[in-house]
């Protein structure tokens, strides 16, 4: 797998386009500003406070390209008259292994990418590329989860048609609440 995949979702009249791409060291920047955000810092596990810990973040993504078992993505926003995109958030796919029916995705969104139908857009996208990319593999379903809390994760795997599966008792300290298992299967 080549880490020059680039991934698009299109622009409609109310939203720029989304650029996925693998992270790059030149992310570093964007990423510590996003993982200021208290709400980030709440749902994910994702802690980066400097840029020593956003060189580190993005070097782990770029050991799961070449280990071929997690593909991250820096998600960003273009504006038609934009040169570089904005970053306003993560997609990943993980847990990939030939012969293995199911990965998991997840994603986190910056507090500027909220509440404009920007991470449902890039779910599909990813969820679009995993299936066709591995089928080969065996890949058949696709599970996201998220604390039974975070509502605005339910939201957004119900828009991108991840269906709640079942209830996940709480696995303190990484969940510490009760979480929902979504599913999402390749002829979905």
């Amino acid at each position: 797998m080549e880490d020059t995949v680039i991934l698009h979702a299109g622009a409609t009249p109310c939203a720029p386009a989304l650029v996925l791409r693998p992270w790059l060291m030149e992310d570093v920047s964007a990423l510590v500003v996003a993982c200021r955000d208290p709400a980030l810092r709440h749902w994910t596990s994702t802690v980066v406070e400097s840029d020593a810990d956003a060189v580190r973040w993005v070097r782990a993504q770029q050991r799961g390209w070449a280990a071929g078992d997690q593909f991250g993505f820096a998600l960003l926003e273009r504006h038609p008259d934009a040169a570089q995109g904005h970053l306003v958030g993560h997609v990943v796919l993980k847990d990939v292994a030939p012969g293995k029916p199911s990965a998991e995705v997840g994603y986190w969104t910056a507090a500027h990418g909220r509440g404009r139908g920007v991470a449902p857009r890039a779910l599909d996208v990813l969820t679009g590329w995993a299936f066709d990319t591995f089928v080969a593999d065996g890949l058949e379903r696709l599970d996201l989860l998220h604390q039974v809390d975070n509502l605005a994760s339910c939201r957004v795997a119900q828009k991108s048609r991840y269906d709640v599966d079942r209830v996940l008792p709480a696995a303190p300290p990484a969940f510490p609440l009760d979480g929902h298992l979504h599913t999402r299967r390749r002829d979905a």
